[in-house]
């Protein structure tokens, strides 16, 4: 399982300098938000240690795509929840989180989306529940921008100061970061069965 992750890492080090990278991360952040279950970071991480100049706008267009990605997943909800929505919720099995949190959604709905957007609990969730439980599409956009645009500023705004000893720990303890990660993944989908 190791050896697919490093190579995807060590691909994505060397595709960093290509224009076409942002693309990738583009289309990565918009599914993120969506339906796909890796978020945008396992890209954002790599492209920014090599190109510490682009930090910025390697995170700029990862909230752009996320938060479109995001009003996705709220049509999702919205217009498709029986079809597809419904479906996805139950694939990352939130049915109980989504049941557990409806009837305070409307008063909370605004805190819950920008937590999605913040923490590693699954925003794809967050983004279609809204859409089914019809959350203002002003407060849930405006949630996702400032959510979102903490996220990966943060990351960016991080990497930018401390990349290079960030990029030797990764590339020397790359097995150990591989493992946080998948605990912080599943830990995610373990505080939204709780949170919600």
């Amino acid at each position: 399982m190791l050896k697919p992750l490093r190579r995807l890492y060590d691909w994505t080090m060397e595709k960093a300098a290509d224009p076409r990278a942002v693309w990738w991360l583009a289309a990565v952040s918009f599914a993120e938000s969506s339906f796909f279950p890796i978020p945008p970071d396992v890209m954002l991480i790599p492209m920014v240690i090599a190109r510490p100049d682009r930090a910025f706008h390697y995170a700029a267009v990862c909230l752009a795509a996320s938060v479109l990605g995001g009003l996705a997943g709220y049509g999702i909800g919205f217009f498709l929840y029986d079809l597809v929505g419904q479906p996805l919720v139950e694939f990352y099995a939130a049915q109980d989180a989504v049941a557990a949190v409806a009837e305070q959604y409307h008063e909370y709905g605004w805190w819950i989306v920008f937590g999605g957007g913040l923490t590693p609990v699954p925003y794809k969730i967050i983004t279609i529940v809204s859409g089914a439980l019809a959350l203002d599409p002003l407060a849930f956009t405006g949630a996702s921008i400032v959510g979102r645009g903490l996220r990966f500023f943060a990351v960016a705004a991080l990497l930018w100061k401390f990349g290079p000893p960030i990029r030797r720990v990764i590339e020397e303890r790359f097995g150990l970061m591989t493992a946080l990660f998948f605990i912080l993944l599943v830990g995610g989908f373990a505080v939204l069965k709780l949170a919600l």
